[in-house]
């Protein structure tokens, strides 16, 4: 069941640093009024706490910081509907944050929409790949969507045992008889940091006896990349995009291949004076990274397309790009950088 205290708890404390980091802090009178509303949730005294967050939004109405907490005091309050509008601006706001679309998805799954639980967290994932916490939601709506499968299948065929011990395998796992009525799937998050756990659980549905029809062997193996090798290179991609919103030069060209193809064949030297002017000469800087697609071109080299939003004190724009990804001493660098796809 969904436990309405440290999950959101945890991710209320975690987008709060996210969210000073990206934006800034703000006045000390903001974070006190913040601090005292986030100490009213905690106490269960979630009408005071919006009170509270409600007089912050009247001074600063697009302070995400403060939004984002409205949005768990009314998913808390059963205002579900104004919690989900609160977090979808958020995702159409800030679309580098993880944490507004695992809120949507932990609504969702409450309300036993698992198949838009199961599109938000893997956006969650799209937007930050070492994010622990969407990838263990995901293995939970995962296994409540085959209990739901499994179900449906012994439904049509009750002789069907692989379909019976497979459903009694995944009713262990998220608990009761499945699927009517549809108890809210377990959303549990943990307080320990993202990273520590980047990859899902392992399906836990293994069939009783091999399948009748399995994959052929030849066809099996043709997986070339092994299957950390997206993850990685995705992480290479924020991270680049992190040093470049950090106005860190240093770091940013780093991720560039030394033998990067340079724009219209100029001297790297002279890309490199070029591209450090224009990263540390703004006030700031935002770079998010959306939607990204990893193609593999072999087990060394990727394409990643994704929707860049870049935003400084002097520019903002939207565009597709693509990066050509290499494999260097263990590192993935960008070889390639176009427009487009």
């Amino acid at each position: 069941m969904l436990n309405p205290d440290a999950p959101r708890w945890t991710l209320c404390r975690r987008v709060a640093l996210v969210l000073a980091l990206l934006f800034g802090a703000g006045s000390a009178t903001l974070a006190d009024e913040l601090q005292d509303a986030a100490q009213l949730l905690k106490a269960g005294q979630h009408q005071q706490a919006l009170d509270r967050i409600n007089r912050v939004l009247a001074a600063k109405p697009n302070d995400p910081q403060a939004r984002f907490m409205k949005g768990l005091i009314l998913t808390e309050q059963g205002k579900t509907r104004d919690a989900i509008e609160i977090f979808n601006k958020l995702t159409q706001d800030y679309p580098e944050l993880p944490e507004p679309y695992n809120n949507l998805a932990v609504i969702y799954a409450s309300q036993g929409q698992y198949e838009r639980a199961r599109a938000a967290l893997e956006q969650s994932i799209r937007t930050h790949p070492s994010y622990a916490t969407a990838y263990e939601n995901l293995g939970d709506v995962y296994a409540k969507l085959a209990s739901q499968a499994y179900d449906k299948a012994l439904q049509l065929d009750s002789s069907n045992a692989g379909a019976q011990n497979k459903l009694s395998l995944v009713r262990e796992l998220v608990g009761g008889p499945a699927p009517a009525p549809k108890p809210p799937v377990a959303l549990a998050q943990k307080s320990a940091p993202s990273s520590e756990r980047p990859a899902a659980k392992p399906s836990p549905a293994a069939p009783a006896k091999p399948a009748a029809n399995k994959v052929p062997a030849k066809v099996a193996e043709k997986s070339t990349p092994p299957p950390a090798a997206p993850a990685e290179i995705l992480q290479a991609v924020n991270a680049w995009a992190k040093a470049w919103s950090n106005k860190d030069a240093d770091g940013y060209l780093s991720f560039y291949a030394k033998d990067f193809d340079t724009p219209k064949g100029l001297a790297r030297d002279a890309w490199e004076k070029q591209r450090r002017e224009r990263v540390t000469a703004p006030k700031f800087i935002a770079v998010s990274v959306a939607s990204p697609k990893v193609t593999m071109v072999g087990s060394e080299e990727a394409r990643v397309t994704f929707r860049q939003t870049y935003r400084s004190d002097r520019l903002r724009s939207a565009s597709t790009k693509t990066l050509v990804m290499v494999r260097n001493d263990g590192a993935w660098k960008i070889r390639q950088e176009r427009q487009g796809r």
